[in-house]
Order: structure tokens, then sequence, then C-alpha cells
């Protein structure tokens, strides 16, 4: 059997930073990838957006992981050299009604230290002339980042500090044993791998390996629901030079209007519960689409939405209920010595990945 000091289970975002982390710190970090490249789930499929920090509740690990994140992101392009632009974002409303959950919006805003500019309908159209509002908030510090290049770097500087990464190799199944956790890996050539400390950063997959870990404990598994978000590409020139973001609901952020480091304007994520892993974009979604974007864009023509990409988040609520924090436990929650898990991890994920991945490692030690 072969030992390792710590395994990193999933390359994605989070568990390319979580591994960085600890290779900084000294340990010896090897990252075991099912697919046959890194991010190729949750973490390439999302809408690049680094977020100022503004939805989340006061005291909540989405709060001050995002906050954190988002400052140690901008911090490590700058000096990594990964393209990101702080391209700033209007969050609006569209009635009179809707201007006192604004107002309480600017307020949670300020108590946790985000700046949040109150625009009238004037002010918004002079910043955005296409944008149907009547106010808006402005977020000065949302901003947009190239994933692909961001996680290169990370597994790039995990790997300057002697991590590795192995592909197409499942976690199967494992045990905690004396000095550690026992692995079962799958593959081409399955084996059995020993590690003093094993962090599951699996994303979509993470329940089902916890589950196939003999010795965690079952309740420490919390549920697992599928939110798969469509996008829609437009075609033609884009009408927004910022992120444009209704108020929240319950279970996302509302279809919204991002765009991409070439200029290419988008639109979503939908949010849309099922039960399997399936990436193909529901087209007929699209009425919908029309019908969101024309409360703050009526000018949107017909025809002018084509299929983008979809992404599934990892969400530990259901349909209805309320939103979860993010979940990262110990071996005294897991039950496992050594065993780590984290679950839920949706967005603010890719915003908040490096300031989780310090968050892990100060448990680690």
């Amino acid at each position: 059997m072969d030992s390792v000091d710590c395994v990193v289970i999933g390359a994605g975002v989070v568990g390319l930073a979580v591994a960085r982390a600890m290779a900084r710190k000294g340990r010896e970090v090897l990252i075991l990838e099912s697919e046959d490249a890194f991010g190729t789930a949750t973490s390439s499929r999302n809408s690049e957006v680094i977020h100022a920090g503004i939805f989340y509740a006061h005291g909540s690990l989405k709060e001050r992981l995002c906050i954190e994140g988002r400052d140690k992101l901008y911090a490590f392009c700058d000096a990594y050299g990964v393209t990101c632009k702080r391209t700033t974002k209007l969050v609006y409303v569209s009635t009179e009604d809707e201007l006192p959950a604004l107002k309480k919006l600017q307020t949670h805003c300020a108590e946790a230290g985000v700046p949040m500019i109150w625009l009238t309908q004037e002010d918004a159209r002079g910043l955005e002339p296409n944008l149907k509002c009547v106010a808006a908030l402005h977020s000065p510090m949302t901003g947009i980042v190239d994933s692909h290049a961001y996680m290169l770097a990370l597994l790039g500087d995990a790997e300057s500090h002697g991590g590795t990464i192995v592909y197409n190799s499942p976690v199967v199944g494992g045990r905690g044993s004396d000095s550690g956790v026992i692995l079962n890996v799958g593959g081409a050539e399955g084996m059995e791998l020993e590690a003093r400390t094993v962090i599951n950063c699996a994303g979509l997959g993470a329940q089902g390996i916890s589950r196939n870990i003999t010795g965690i404990i079952p309740a420490s598994i919390p549920p697992q629901h599928y939110a798969k978000g469509n996008y829609f590409y437009l075609s033609g020139k884009p009408p927004f030079s910022r992120l444009i973001y209704p108020l929240p609901g319950k279970a996302s952020l509302g279809l919204h209007y991002t765009l991409d480091l070439a200029g290419q304007g988008r639109f979503g994520p939908d949010i849309e519960w099922v039960d399997t892993l399936d990436y193909k974009v529901n087209e007929a979604r699209e009425p919908v689409f029309y019908a969101e974007i024309r409360k703050y864009w009526p000018d949107l023509p017909d025809g002018a939405l084509r299929p983008g990409y979809s992404g599934i988040r990892p969400k530990i609520q259901g349909p209805g209920e309320s939103a979860k924090d993010f979940v990262i436990q110990t071996p005294q929650e897991t039950g496992v010595n050594g065993f780590l898990a984290l679950y839920g991890i949706e967005s603010p994920g890719l915003t908040s990945s490096l300031a989780i991945a310090d968050a892990v490692a100060e448990r680690v030690t």
C-alpha cells in the first residue's frame, strides 16, 4: 500500500486552492481528480464573477469568506498575472414596491462593511442608458475573472511547492485507520492509498464519496440537491458595460446579466431543480429568459438569445428551503481521524476559494 501525507479529493477551484494552501504549509500533497482535467464541473460552468459579499447572512461563512476571499483573489490575480476586471455591478429594482427591500440590502451591506452606492433612476440611467429601473445599488467591488487561468495558476503554485495531481483517479471508497484514512482509488490502475490527512473537496461528488468511507458518521453528511442553471448568450452589441442583477431570491441570485473578459454578453443562470447531472442547455427555458430580461431591458430584440452553457450548483437545501451556509467539517464532525469534508460550496465559492483554503488549512493544523 502506498502512503502520502495529504490527499485533496477534487481539482475544482476550491480543491486546487486547498491543495495550494496545504503545499505552501510544507505538507506533501496529492490531488486526486476523477476526470482527465481540472475544473471540469462547477468551476468551469459559472458566471466567473468576483462577488463583493453583498447578499449573505451576517456571521455566515459565505459572508466572511466571500469578503476575505474577494480581496485575496484580486491580490492573487495581480501577483500571478491572472486576468480579471473590476466591472462593478448594479442591483436594480423595477417597481416602487421593491424600494424598501433595496434600502434593506444597502443597510445590510453597510453593516458588513461592503460599499453600496444608492442610485436614483436618473443616476442608474446615467451609468447604463439601456437599464429600466426605479432605483439601483452600485457595487464598486464586483468584478469578473478568467477562471481557467486562475485554476491553472493555483495548480502551478501548488506544484511549485511539491504538490502533485493525478487525473482519472476517482475515489470509490475507503475506511478510517489508526494513522489516518485508507482510500480505494479507481481508474486504470486501481490502488489503496493511505493518507494522514484527506480533504474532500469533490463538490457535486462530495456526499457520495463520504458515504463510501467506512467510519464517517452518516448523520454528518448533509442532503444533496442539484440546482441547474442555464445560460444564454446575447447576439449583437452588449447593452450594458457593468453586471446587472435583480434582488436575489431564496435559491439563487436571480437571472442576471454578465460579461466575459472578451466582452461577450450573457444572461443567467436561472434555477431548475434536477435529479441527474445533465449539462445540456434546456432551450425550453428561453421564453422565461426573454420575460425576465425585458423587465430591465425592454428593448431586447426577438431572436437575440442563443443557448450558451449550463452548470449545476451543489446545494444542501432543497426547493423552497432557505439558503444554507458553506459546510466545512473537521474529523470531530466526520468521525474519521484525518478526514475533512466540504459541502454545499456553491456561489460565492469561486470568490471565496482562497479564504476557504486558508480556513481549511487552519482547521487541519
